[in-house]
């Protein structure tokens, strides 16, 4: 780290001035909305400070005006006695941040100057202007090592390029079945505002009423399908999707059965050839790729033919994401085939079946443990060769148990953020939980934005060829 030392009173003169830049990264929204304190989770906007969200903003402005007079002028010693300021603009994660400070006043008996700060973005838009009195040392002060602390809510931002890609296409529109709590309302609503979905809500009119007056809410600007209960609010959802007035489902405060059976029933449901599986997407701060766990939601213990779909389906949704050739690790306890471990004698069955074609878009390995399917060092110590081990963008799991522990263990025990998707029906679904942060809500909306686009691009492909 940098060495960081100050400059006395003595040595500053009137029109001084620095300038340092920062890249907001989403460690610093959501650090600031905890130092807030009364800041709304839904003021996060996938990695944005919303025009309501000003609080944050404002502490951003003044922690990086903070952060150059005491590190940089005056530096080291020196004490802010009073601030003024002004804001305007929102913060996005990614934006690099610039903030000057110019010294234009000089008060001997207190050793205090003032600076004018300023704070702009890479567009050159102000996001803060004031002015900062500062009570300088007149002594010499250094020190060594300055680092900014680690915090557990750091991680790589993965689904930074998954918002990004969604940036340029339009929203989608997207059934909310049975919206009748906040958490899935305001979801809902937060990914209309910022251009990832135009929701549809389906459910009983009055409970959705009653929670958005009880939050503030305006529902004018989307339609309202009224529905006597939450199995009736599924099947409207369904027959909605099948004549193609809605592009996806959303899960709203209904439980997860009642809206996949709708969604599997063979004669009015979603269903196609494909065996329907989920897959959750996760953005582990120690990795440097995001990790895809499937399938941890919907089957149970799939057998050989499941598996196979399984893999497909998760190997599609990686193209979507942007990989060409995803690497695909088939976990077992063990690495090497066990007749008396079903797991392996699948994986074994599997990865023949990629060899001869049967499976396309990946490269398959298995058996491998977690350890050595995301760890490059573990299987060197293993000598295990593969084109997989270490780098694995898809682990297809046993059984439900321990995809849904293995997602988990990742979520709470590693800060991983994480996104879902239920693949393999004729729309996209997700699958919300009342425990997940806004922004993986929002994650998951984005991957359905994008696999809903894909769907389009294929339908408009098929139209398009000669019968």
């Amino acid at each position: 780290m940098s060495d960081y030392r100050n400059r006395t009173y003595a040595e500053i003169a009137v029109g001084e001035t620095v300038t340092v830049a920062h890249v907001v990264t989403v460690t610093d929204v959501e650090a600031l909305a905890l130092a807030v304190g009364r800041i709304e989770a839904f003021h996060l906007e996938g990695g944005k400070t919303s025009h309501d969200g000003l609080a944050a903003q404002g502490a951003a402005a003044v922690a990086l005006i903070a952060g150059v007079l005491s590190r940089r002028l005056p530096g080291p010693g020196s004490r802010i006695v009073g601030t003024r300021f002004e804001y305007a603009g929102t913060i996005n994660v990614g934006d690099v941040l610039s903030v000057t400070v110019t010294a234009t006043a000089r008060q001997d008996d207190t050793h205090t100057i003032e600076f004018a700060c300023r704070c702009e973005n890479q567009r050159g838009e102000v996001l803060a202007t004031g002015a900062a009195h500062v009570m300088a040392a007149t002594e010499r002060i250094t020190y060594s090592n300055l680092a900014t602390p680690e915090q557990i809510l750091r991680r790589n931002d993965g689904f930074a390029p998954i918002f990004a890609a969604c940036e340029s296409l339009p929203a989608v529109t997207c059934a909310i079945v049975h919206p009748c709590d906040r958490d899935s309302l305001l979801g809902a609503v937060e990914a209309a505002r910022i251009g990832l979905i135009v929701p549809v809500l389906v459910g009983p009119a009055a409970r959705i009423r009653a929670v958005a007056k009880a939050e503030g809410v305006d529902l004018s600007p989307y339609r309202l399908v009224s529905t006597e209960h939450s199995h009736a609010a599924a099947a409207a959802a369904v027959a909605m999707a099948c004549d193609g007035e809605v592009e996806a489902l959303m899960k709203g405060s209904l439980h997860t059965d009642e809206l996949m059976s709708a969604v599997m029933a063979t004669a009015a449901g979603l269903r196609t050839d494909r065996r329907i599986s989920h897959v959750f997407i996760l953005d582990v701060p120690s990795y440097p790729r995001l990790l895809m766990i499937t399938d941890a939601a919907i089957n149970i213990a799939p057998d050989l033919a499941d598996k196979a779909d399984i893999c497909r389906n998760a190997i599609d949704l990686a193209h979507v994401l942007g990989l060409a050739e995803p690497r695909v690790a088939i976990l077992s306890a063990v690495e090497t085939v066990n007749p008396h471990i079903a797991s392996t004698v699948d994986a074994a069955a599997l990865c023949k079946m990629a060899e001869r074609g049967q499976i396309v878009g990946g490269i398959i390995d298995g058996p491998l443990g977690f350890d050595n399917a995301i760890s490059a060092d573990a299987a060197r110590i293993k000598h295990i060769e593969s084109p997989v081990a270490g780098r694995a963008d898809i682990l297809l799991v046993p059984d439900i148990e321990s995809g849904n522990m293995l997602a988990k263990q990742l979520q709470y025990l590693a800060g991983a953020g994480s996104a879902g998707i239920v693949l393999g029906a004729r729309v996209p679904i997700v699958l919300t939980s009342r425990a997940d942060s806004v922004r993986d809500r929002l994650a998951s909306t984005a991957v359905l934005k994008l696999l809903a686009h894909r769907r389009r691009e294929r339908s408009a492909a098929s139209l398009a060829q000669p019968q």
